[in-house]
């Protein structure tokens, strides 16, 4: 086995250099070093312990689930494991707007056992660390080393892309995102909920397994009512939580503190730069993020690495990697991508946060349209999974 620890750059040149040790900088590593490329990674792994309990859950599509089993990063338990399960399939999608609205998905269209999984943010990443620990081809470093190509993987706020000069376009929602982990009364049943109503959009995702009673919180609401529930009691969120969700599990209570963030959709004008001798590309929050209400942030991200890598492995023998007509054709595959799914959350954000009571009952006819047209929930269902990729 060999152990990747963090020490300054040694003398060799690499080829990569990531900066940005998350989900997405670690899956990269873990890519490129398949493909026997020396990599430097630079920044806090993904797997180390954070200050504050992290409440997060990804949701994952098929095509992420692959690409993370594809270098062993998924975080299958093994046997003699205990504790709760940290991936639940969602066989099932409950979707709620206000008057009526109303659309159900079912994992029974796809050829996958599930719409998408809910994978546990921690395990996820702890699972990342352990796989960049059996892979010699990685070196952690505290300073970024010279590299024919440096990918930036430093999240939406991003020191390297600001000192590159890479513009970055953004544009704040007037809401936060709460999130919270809550026991309920009832079993989920592997189905995710979400709610649209008075301008707020809320998730509960399944946790804990198929036959879990835990949920992960996701509930984007005006910033100044998510500092509210910050500071309030635990009752007070749990039973807020609970009649918004027309108690569709019972009785609830909150498992640790809550926590939000600003919600904003962004992007970069340039996804890749010419710097010194090398080149530098965008990936992840780094290039773009989108308001969560689709559950596609990582997903999106993910495919981002996974065309870099692409990109790389088809190059001509006697291009360098950090050749910008190379880069080129990754900013392009990926940037036209990333708009049609910033457009389609930042539409649905819009149009379920006015209070005209016109558009109101638009969107409602449309969520009734929608759930009778077959047809086009398939379609709809494959796309967010992935398999029509």
């Amino acid at each position: 086995m060999s152990t990747a620890s963090h020490r300054s750059p040694s003398h060799r040149r690499f080829d990569v250099t990531i900066r940005g040790g998350g989900v997405v900088g670690q899956t990269l590593a873990l890519l490129l070093a398949r493909e026997r490329l020396r990599v430097a990674l630079v920044g806090k792994p993904a797997g180390a312990a954070p200050a504050v309990a992290d409440v997060r859950a990804y949701a994952l599509n098929a095509a992420s689930r692959d690409l993370l089993q594809s270098v062993r990063a998924w975080p299958e338990p093994a046997a003699g494991d205990a504790g709760p399960p940290a991936i639940t399939p969602v066989s099932a999608m409950q979707v709620w707007g206000d008057n009526g609205g109303e659309l159900g998905f079912s994992a029974a269209a796809l050829p996958t056992d599930a719409l998408t999984w809910i994978v546990d943010v921690p395990a996820l990443e702890r699972r990342l660390t352990d796989a960049i620990g059996f892979q010699g081809g990685i070196e952690h470093c505290t300073e970024a080393p010279p590299a024919a190509l440096t990918v930036i993987c430093e999240g939406k706020r991003s020191r390297t892309r600001e000192e590159l000069g890479l513009e970055f376009d953004v544009r704040p929602y007037p809401h936060k995102a709460v999130a919270a982990r809550l026991r309920c009364e009832q079993p989920h049943g592997g189905v995710a909920r979400q709610w649209f109503r008075d301008g707020e959009i809320m998730a509960l995702l399944p946790l804990e397994g198929a036959d879990g009673n835990s949920v992960a919180l996701v509930w984007s609401v005006p910033a100044q009512q998510a500092d509210d529930w910050l500071v309030a009691t635990p009752e007070a969120l749990a039973q807020a939580v609970m009649a918004r969700s027309g108690e569709a599990l019972g009785a609830m209570q909150l498992q640790g503190p809550p926590q939000a963030w600003p919600l904003e959709i962004s992007r970069a004008r340039r996804w890749i730069v010419r710097h010194g001798n090398g080149g530098v590309a965008l990936a992840g929050d780094a290039a773009h993020a989108m308001h969560p209400l689709a559950g596609q942030g990582l997903n999106v991200g993910l495919v981002d690495v996974a065309e870099l890598v692409r990109v790389l492995h088809g190059r001509e023998y006697w291009r360098e990697l950090g050749d910008h007509r190379l880069l080129r054709r990754y900013e392009r595959a990926r940037q036209a991508d990333v708009s049609a799914m910033g457009l389609v959350t930042d539409g649905l954000f819009g149009l379920f946060a006015h209070d005209d009571t016109r558009i109101q009952a638009l969107r409602n006819w449309g969520m009734k349209g929608f759930e009778r047209s077959t047809a086009l929930k398939h379609w709809v269902i494959r796309q967010a999974s992935g398999l029509n990729s």
